[in-house]
């Protein structure tokens, strides 16, 4: 039984279209908040419970019977420690053999604001005693793809990364990668560090749109206080503008930065190119 939390979000879905590939629908648990929002998974076989991260009499409900549990990062930024432990402890109730944990490139040593709540997280996994997976999951390319509309309709790509090369990859690859550690059958890592196989600066996605589109849209390199108004002015909530920011200015330094190849290798093909992944969202 492989328990996916806030499986209705969009790496949820994924992992669970992967996990369909080779394990039966009956097998997986699609543990959310609102399963009225999962039909189409029920209606696939899965098993749809309700699991409410700060609500631990749900996690031990949905848990039950779990011998695997990917728990993925909560978007709830501030509160994710505490969630996170609850689903840990739920785990640990459940008597579940394996923990996976989508956490942060390089989260040891990462400069990123985000950093902190998934430390503090590996660390109360290590000391839950269960066996565990930490999917130190890189930048999801599609966190730059998601805007190139607007980047396209003003002409120009703003952003805070300066020089930094990014190495992302897909949502889809790091999906694949969750699945293959889920049902993996043989001795597994305790940390994997994951990214895409080629790093790109934002003035190479941007030279990327202008190649496919047919039009001039260079980079805009903003100060990081510069980048986070601009990122508020367009209607992001303030924390979270001052995340993204903080983000692209650490990966001015190299901190997306990743070339050791392991997701390619753990999902057994490459990850999305950039051209590819322009393609797509244009």
């Amino acid at each position: 039984m492989i328990v996916v939390t806030a499986a209705g979000g969009q790496l949820g879905r994924l992992v669970i279209a992967s996990l369909l590939k080779t394990t039966p629908a009956a097998n997986i648990v699609a543990a959310v908040r609102d399963p009225s929002k999962v039909a189409d998974l029920a209606a696939l076989g899965v098993q749809v419970r309700r699991a409410d991260y700060a609500d631990p009499a749900s996690l031990d409900s949905a848990l039950q019977g779990a011998s695997k549990v990917l728990l993925i990062s909560s978007n709830e930024l501030g509160q994710r420690v505490q969630q996170h432990r609850n689903v840990i402890d739920a785990a640990v109730r459940a008597g579940a053999s394996l923990l996976a944990y989508t956490s942060l490139l390089h989260a040891d040593t990462s400069t990123l604001a985000l950093g902190a709540e998934h430390r503090a997280t590996e660390e109360a996994l290590r000391a839950s005693g269960l066996n565990y997976a930490l999917l130190r999951n890189g930048w999801y390319v599609e966190n730059y793809t998601v805007s190139l509309g607007g980047a396209v309709a003003h002409g120009a790509l703003a952003g805070g990364a300066g020089e930094g090369r990014i190495s992302a990859a897909s949502r889809a690859d790091y999906a694949d990668a969750a699945a293959a550690v889920l049902t993996a059958s043989g001795s597994l890592q305790q940390v994997y560090e994951l990214a895409g196989d080629s790093a790109f600066t934002l003035a190479e996605l941007a030279a990327e749109v202008s190649r496919q589109t047919g039009k001039d849209i260079p980079f805009h390199n903003l100060p990081q206080a510069e980048y986070e108004a601009m990122l508020v002015s367009v209607g992001l909530p303030a924390g979270l503008a001052a995340i993204i920011a903080d983000s692209d200015a650490q990966a001015a330094h190299g901190a997306l930065f990743d070339n050791s190849g392991t997701l390619s290798k753990l999902i057994g093909h490459p990850t999305v190119s950039l051209a590819a992944a322009v393609k797509a969202a244009l």
